[in-house]
């Protein structure tokens, strides 16, 4: 098959699942927006892959790009990019083609607005929809995508790279009493309630238990220094693996976080975890007192009493949920996700 990806931000979960394609002698074309600066991945990319800089075509040049790949299917990120949604509209009805989207459904007024407008914008470029999770597939049903069209899985984490890790923590004679944060320092990921939250708990009640944080951006000069706090800076993913080795819980306060790959990535290597109620991926990855706990989006009181309650469990009660977490994380993994798009995801 000859795969055509119309991308926004690469990511390297992205990339796990395209070595699966091209492992299995698929050809895939990958259309990709410029490399966010706030999230510098280098990016391997397998033999059979064949990337296009999007910032080199116009409209009509992308159209026809994507007619001389001739590809059997065409997935694209949502209606952001105009270009992506005439390419999509020159072939809608030959082909399969797929929009993904993470959005969830909050019955905002854009939201409202982009209902009434999908029979015209949406409809005419896509036969089908490819999201993350159930509160993606509410939103796609909204947009006038029928039941049948609309698939679940798009995000995949790089399994075998996180679930190796994992008997770091389930295996542990002495569970290790950090708290870890991976994301980027910007207002959206809550981590204005995760560190006066945290520095609290230790002036309240002191104890072993440190917070590292891996990840960059525009709040990072204001990071708060305290002797129990970490910055670790942006970690590439195999730096990331040796740091997770010294960690024991995942900690994820984000305030808007659509579905949130890093939590697959955390399950998988077996972490406990707390995260926000506005986290996608937590409606699939994290199951209450089993393997972490939720807190209510913007609380820091709810913050605190999530963490005093990881605090206060045993080793061997921590060991049991991170067992349970790598049970979650495992259960979808790059394989899965490129023996969808060979089914041509609609199929």
């Amino acid at each position: 098959m000859n795969i055509l990806f119309l991308y926004t931000e690469l990511a390297s979960y992205f990339l796990a699942g395209v070595k699966e394609l091209t492992k299995n002698g698929h050809s895939v074309h990958i259309v990709r927006w410029p490399v966010n600066k706030e999230a510098p991945f280098q990016f391997d990319f397998p033999e059979g892959a064949t990337v296009y800089e999007r910032n080199h075509y116009n409209k009509e040049e992308l159209v026809e790009l994507a007619k001389s790949i001739q590809p059997d299917v065409i997935i694209s990120s949502g209606w952001v990019d105009k270009g992506y949604l005439s390419v999509c509209r020159y072939f809608k009805g030959c082909i399969p083609t797929v929009m993904s989207m993470d959005n969830q459904w909050h019955g905002t007024l854009r939201q409202q607005l982009m209902r009434l407008a999908a029979p015209w914008l949406l409809h005419p470029a896509y036969s089908h929809a490819w999201v993350p999770g159930a509160p993606q597939k509410t939103y796609a049903l909204k947009l006038g995508f029928k039941k049948q069209h609309i698939h679940e899985g798009f995000y995949s984490a790089d399994v075998r790279l996180f679930a190796s890790s994992s008997t770091d923590r389930t295996e542990s004679t002495s569970y290790p009493r950090k708290l870890v944060y991976v994301g980027r320092y910007v207002q959206q990921k809550g981590l204005d309630l995760l560190f006066p939250a945290f520095i609290e708990l230790q002036e309240e009640s002191p104890n072993k238990w440190e917070l590292w944080c891996a990840g960059t951006g525009e709040l990072f000069e204001q990071r708060p220094q305290h002797p129990k706090i970490k910055h670790l800076g942006f970690l590439q993913p195999d730096e990331l693996k040796q740091t997770l080795k010294e960690t024991g819980v995942f900690v994820l306060p984000s305030r808007f976080e659509p579905w949130g790959v890093v939590v697959h990535e955390m399950a998988a290597a077996g972490f406990p975890m707390i995260c926000s109620t506005a986290i996608g991926g937590a409606t699939r990855f994290l199951e209450e007192g089993k393997n972490g706990f939720l807190f209510e989006n913007e609380d820091k009181e709810s913050l605190k009493n999530a963490l005093r309650q990881i605090m206060s469990l045993s080793d061997e009660e921590l060991r049991a949920m991170a067992g349970h977490s790598h049970q979650l994380g495992i259960s979808y993994n790059p394989e899965m996700w490129a023996g969808k798009v060979i089914r041509r995801v609609g199929d």
